[in-house]
């Protein structure tokens, strides 16, 4: 008898039918010589301190560096603390009944290093010895796992994803533990939550905030001049900035009197797009944000929903390339499509004889290829899986069309002693982007209508006109933006010779940006302005502190993710590596104790009864005198005091007027809070304006 555990119920009931295990029982199939059951994402996880004997935030206990880390059973919270979820655990006695029934194992949880851990830390909590085979699939239709089951791979092949699995998962503990207690202790206020990809990421947006809101924004005014020739009307623009507005409309007015420029450079050069690459999971959930406004999280979430339906192949994938030997399936896939009415026009757009083979590459792919479809077509799916499914159909259409071939021409225009340009872009052979018609997507004041236009010839002036602009500063971060800069963190670093070492490491895996995204949100570190992401004054208090310090070195992160590459490939020791992550929690956790005080640069508040310092807290603001020993809480009438308000309140003795506050009737009321000299609070109502009637 063998056992198979998959990671998810659906999954499992899938491979219950495809080995003929149709008895269904409870928690598991039986039959065929067959018992398939499963968990439920992470049955098992890494034991809390208090399963070490270590209760509460004590200075004295850190830094928490067990000699050997302990599973348990997955805890859900309950109130302030956490107990066991009973559902997780009577699977996992059902798991461990099927492990004991069976002489050995298939593993089928999903075939990736989260996978990996899912499978040998329940493995590992139940003390199993049955020896155990690995179903690797790259998608779940029955052709995929019925040529899995009959090439099982031996269990001991994915050891070294296992170790680097289990050393990030052990990493995120030891730093996120520690480093969250640490600091949490050293400010004596509220819960600061810190992590090893978590406060790099913070780190990254707070960064970017600051520096746009710093941005010291420069007026400048170009020339714009009209132009109309063989019926086509077209601009160009001046190569001069002025910063002086009188001087700029001196040269209009120059400008307009000759009325005429010399055409003195043409220049044509052919250009070649190549085709864009299958997507990466992080590559999909930038594209769905730019155009369907999608989370990295809920994108990940319908694209799994997309693979268990068996409509994609395994989407949690770093490779955007496939292996030689699935080349050969691409043409029926792209024959399957073509039958679907919403794709027919599009795939009619592209011959097999012209397919394009830059996909394939043995050597760039990891664990799993690129994101592709399967020959199982969807006919009926919701909104959002529609348009992420269209995305990716889409994309592998482009991927396999040939190179877009352009033809750029730069004109060089004269007038006096001023130069105009104009840059014009005509389609030669529109290539891939046939598929979506996508042709204009090139930069600001680029022209792809131009005629003829001669070395040494006139054009007419038909219009001038001032254009006032202003420097810009850098972009805030939208969410694509965001997982552009987490994949290519390495490229970011200052230090020249790291930069070239990390060039193209990362900051977290495409499986878990979307997540550390999200606890970012739910910390309340950060939050959507539009489609910008920015960080909220609580994350900004946390950025200005651990700004300079280990746990939010981006440098750092990303030689861990190359560390836990070397791990997987075997070309470092886990002990190795978890010796130097040791030293490092202690590093970590020394830094953060010495950290005494808030130190806000905003901040040059004082206290009102004996106008020492005051520091802001992230429910408090105190005065730093233990003597003094003043303080008000933030949360008044359910109204957290933003840092205007306590600032207005401290230096004026009065806010702005507060709306929305909840009495203890419950209804709501708008109101001043005031400041009296001995620091006690008020209130002062709004007085209602009389109204005239006629």
């Amino acid at each position: 008898m063998k056992a198979i555990l998959a990671e998810k119920p659906s999954v499992a009931h899938e491979l219950a039918r495809i080995v003929g295990a149709t008895e269904r029982k409870d928690g598991y199939f039986i039959g065929d010589d067959f018992i398939v059951t499963w968990a439920f994402g992470h049955l098992v996880g890494l034991a809390m301190p208090e399963d070490y004997g270590i209760k509460g935030f004590n200075r004295e206990s850190l830094p928490i560096i067990p000699a050997d880390f302990l599973l348990t059973s997955r805890k859900v919270k309950s109130g302030k603390g956490y107990v066991y979820d009973e559902g997780s655990k009577r699977q996992l006695e059902i798991i461990g009944d099927v492990f004991e029934k069976c002489d050995s194992i298939i593993v089928a949880t999903d075939a990736g290093r989260e996978g990996e851990v899912i499978f040998r830390y329940i493995y590992e909590y139940l003390d199993c010895q049955k020896p155990f085979e690995r179903l690797w699939i790259s998608s779940l239709t029955e052709k995929a796992i019925i040529n899995g089951l009959n090439n099982l791979k031996k269990g001991t092949d994915f050891d070294g994803i296992y170790y680097a699995g289990r050393e990030r998962s052990q990493s995120d503990w030891l730093i996120g533990i520690n480093a969250t207690q640490a600091l949490t202790i050293s400010l004596g206020d509220g819960l600061y939550s810190l992590g090893r990809v978590q406060t790099p990421t913070l780190s990254l947006i707070c960064k970017r905030f600051i520096d746009h809101k710093s941005f010291e924004i420069k007026n400048y005014f170009q020339i714009e001049l009209g132009h109309q020739k063989e019926g086509i009307i077209f601009k160009s623009l001046s190569v001069d900035k002025w910063e002086d507005r009188a001087k700029a409309e001196s040269a209009v007015r120059s400008i307009e009197r000759v009325g005429t420029v010399n055409v003195v450079e043409v220049e044509k050069k052919p250009s070649a797009l190549q085709a864009p690459l299958l997507f990466d999971l992080t590559g999909l959930q930038k594209e769905a944000n730019k155009k369907l406004g999608f989370s990295a999280e809920k994108t990940l979430e319908i694209a799994q929903s997309l693979y268990e339906k068996k409509f994609i192949s395994y989407p949690r994938t770093g490779a955007k390339y496939i292996p030689e030997d699935v080349w050969s399936e691409i043409p029926n896939l792209i024959v399957a499509l073509g039958a679907a009415p919403a794709f027919k026009e599009k795939v009619s757009k592209i011959k097999w004889e012209r397919y394009n083979k830059h996909i394939v590459n043995d050597v760039k792919v990891t664990d799993h290829h690129g994101i592709l479809i399967t020959e199982h077509i969807p006919t009926m799916l919701n909104a959002h899986e529609n348009t992420l499914y269209d995305l990716i159909a889409c994309r592998l259409l482009e991927a396999i069309s040939p190179t877009c071939h352009r033809e750029i021409t730069s004109v060089t225009l004269e007038i006096l002693h001023y130069n105009f340009t104009i840059k014009a872009i005509k389609i030669t052979s529109p290539g891939w982007k046939l598929i979506n018609g996508n042709f204009n997507e090139e930069e600001d004041d680029v022209i792809y209508d131009l005629p003829q236009l001669e070395k040494g010839g006139n054009l007419k002036i038909t219009d001038v006109k001032l254009v006032a602009k202003q420097t810009k500063p850098p972009a805030l971060f939208t969410e694509a933006e965001l997982l552009s800069a987490m994949e290519n963190a390495g490229n970011s670093i200052e230090d020249i010779e790291e930069r070239k070492a990390l060039k193209g490491i990362g900051i977290g895996t495409p499986a878990t940006r979307a997540s550390v995204i999200e606890t970012l949100f739910d910390r309340s570190y950060i939050c959507r302005e539009k489609k910008s992401i920015i960080p909220t004054e609580k994350g900004l208090l946390v950025y200005k502190i651990v700004a300079d310090k280990k746990i939010a070195d981006v440098a750092m992160t990303a030689q861990w993710e190359l560390a836990f590459e070397k791990i997987q490939n075997s070309e470092m020791e886990a002990a190795e590596f978890h010796a130097e992550l040791e030293k490092l929690t202690e590093e970590v956790t020394r830094e953060l104790l010495i950290e005494k005080i808030v130190e806000d640069g905003q901040q040059d508040l004082s206290c009102p009864k004996c106008s020492s310092r005051a520091f802001l807290r992230e429910k408090v603001i105190k005065c730093s005198s233990e003597k003094c020993g003043w303080i008000l809480f933030r949360k008044v009438c359910g109204i957290q005091l933003t840092y205007k308000n306590i600032e207005a309140l401290l230096t004026k003795k009065r806010t702005p007027l507060i709306r929305g506050m909840v009495g203890h009737s419950g209804k709501l009321f708008d109101a001043y809070i005031l400041l009296s000299e001995d620091g006690a609070t008020s209130f002062e109502f709004e007085k209602k304006k009389k109204r005239k009637f006629k």
